[in-house]
């Protein structure tokens, strides 16, 4: 990486590190976790870095969330193997601990791709179209995806109905 590369690369970490953790976090339900893989996001970016045209943060999302099923496949391997850890002492941002420890439980309990498309439609605020992209999805499958994890949701978690409501 030569050094306006480099500098480019180490703005963009300083100015979106913080939203990429936080949008990890909600993906993984583990502090720790989001932790590990925004590093490896990153990692993986910095490689490419040379090669990535116009605003770096979609593609930096895309290894982000690709990452993340990865891992998600591995650790249900691990997870027959081993008793499950439960680890609630992140967060995310801006949330009181009682709500945010609400909607990570119900998120949970939705498919990989349910979580990850209300994650990127509703706490990431993208639309429809760069969601689909971030994921390898048509818009119309984040449409139908979305619907069913809001109404999955709901129906798992009414408290939750006030933070819902914004949701389509």
């Amino acid at each position: 990486m030569h050094d306006t590369s480099r500098e480019a690369f180490e703005d963009f970490v300083l100015a979106r590190s913080r939203a990429l953790i936080r949008t990890a976090c909600l993906l993984t339900g583990d502090a720790h976790l989001a932790e590990d893989l925004v590093q490896t996001a990153l990692f993986k970016a910095a490689r490419a870095w040379h090669r990535i045209e116009g605003d770096p943060e979609p593609y930096v999302r895309r290894i982000l969330y690709h990452q993340n099923i990865s891992w998600w496949r591995r650790r249900k391997v691990a997870e027959a193997l081993t008793p499950a850890h439960d680890d609630t002492t992140g967060g995310s941002p801006g949330l009181d601990a009682d709500l945010r420890l609400s909607l990570e439980a119900a998120l949970a309990q939705l498919t990989r791709r349910q979580r990850s498309v209300l994650v990127l439609r509703y706490f990431e605020d993208l639309t429809e179209v760069q969601t689909g992209k971030a994921l390898g999805i048509g818009a119309g499958t984040v449409k139908s995806t979305a619907r069913e994890a809001l109404a999955r949701l709901r129906a798992l978690a009414p408290h939750l109905e006030e933070l819902l409501e914004g949701a389509a």
